[in-house]
């Protein structure tokens, strides 16, 4: 008999904590009970006084009939002092003509979009965590420099070391090699520069990073900041890139933008291995009844109007922002919100793009 949400709920509830149980001082996160197997969010509450809790929680779900697995996620935040470490940013230096390529990395790949607020870092963190799972050695480069968003979504932030001041050691995280800017600036701090100090920071991050410091690098997946400027320009004119995966949401707004990107790769001489439908549906976790919150199908019918790889949709999902958030991304996990991401990483490594 498979455990219910409610009785994990009671469950939790008669544990006794200073200031009250847990789910009256609504600490309890997208709970989710399925087949034996029950997560949840703890949040709401100092980290120390949530990690305190989680074994007597955890403890008390595990012996509710039909409990298989429990996994409690805490958010984490990023550690007081930054600490020392290279330093990022500068005016690029001369290098080779032509695009050119990334030592200890076989294959790269890059994530973009036209206009923001598409979800491409998230499905750029979970690609890569899905790829290692597949048994590929999975390399992370956040390149929007602005808003460097991985360190929260990979659960990062310590920052990289150099053995010499120039070389950078990257983090790994999830069974993935990762490299931000985000690593070596305060979580509120503000990036403010032109382009070449853009140009120079990903040069950097490129060249300096010893990307296969846990091993060479089957893929490295670049996750790109939106719209077509500087950034786009100088990795594609610069690096040799395996190709790159377009992501959009279905309505007409964001496939405008995402045919400017489109049409920014064909022009740079980057192929396009695919795109990818985000928020494509959501499905009431109460009811069940599904919506399309945002239309649905847009993608797939511009990939076959373009003859395009068409890689798949993802839902709008809960659980995927709340992971997120909480620093493990959904496709650390089996839970049927990671299956979507598992069968894209699968269909790249069948035909071989990775």
């Amino acid at each position: 008999m498979s455990v219910t949400k409610e009785q994990v709920l009671e469950a939790l509830k008669a544990v006794s904590l200073p200031g009250g149980d847990p789910v009256t001082r609504d600490l309890v996160r997208a709970l989710a009970a399925e087949s034996g197997v029950v997560r949840f969010i703890l949040e709401g509450a100092p980290e120390s006084e949530l990690t305190a809790m989680r074994p007597a929680l955890e403890a008390a779900v595990r012996a509710l009939p039909g409990v298989e697995t429990v996994t409690v996620m805490i958010p984490a935040g990023p550690p007081k002092g930054m600490g020392s470490g290279p330093q990022i940013g500068g005016h690029p230096k001369p290098q080779p003509a032509g695009p050119q390529p990334v030592p200890g990395v076989r294959h790269i790949i890059a994530v973009g979009s036209g206009k923001g607020g598409v979800g491409k870092s998230t499905v750029s963190s979970n690609l890569a965590v899905a790829l290692a799972r597949e048994g590929k050695r999975v390399g992370l480069l956040d390149a929007d420099i602005y808003g460097p968003s991985q360190p929260r979504m990979m659960g990062t932030y310590q920052r990289p070391a150099s053995p010499d001041g120039h070389t950078i050691l990257p983090l790994r995280a999830h069974g993935v090699t990762l490299m931000s800017i985000g690593l070596m600036l305060k979580e509120d701090e503000a990036v403010i520069w032109r382009g070449p100090m853009l140009m120079g920071a990903l040069q950097q991050m490129l060249g300096q990073v010893r990307w296969d410091e846990y091993g060479p690098l089957d893929v490295l997946i670049i996750d790109l900041p939106p719209g077509t400027g500087d950034i786009q320009l100088s990795l594609c004119q610069k690096t040799q890139l395996d190709g790159a995966i377009i992501v959009s949401t279905p309505q007409d707004v964001a496939l405008l933008d995402a045919k400017k990107a489109l049409d920014m790769f064909r022009r740079l001489g980057t192929p396009i291995m695919g795109l990818i439908e985000n928020m494509s549906t959501y499905v009431c976790p109460n009811c069940g009844h599904e919506e399309h919150l945002f239309g649905h199908g847009g993608v797939e019918a511009e990939a076959a109007r373009l003859g395009l790889p068409y890689l798949g949709a993802l839902p709008l999902a809960l659980d995927v922002r709340v992971a997120g958030d909480a620093g493990n991304p959904i496709a650390t996990t089996d839970s049927p919100a990671a299956e979507p991401y598992r069968k894209i990483a699968q269909e790249l490594i069948a035909v071989r793009v990775v």
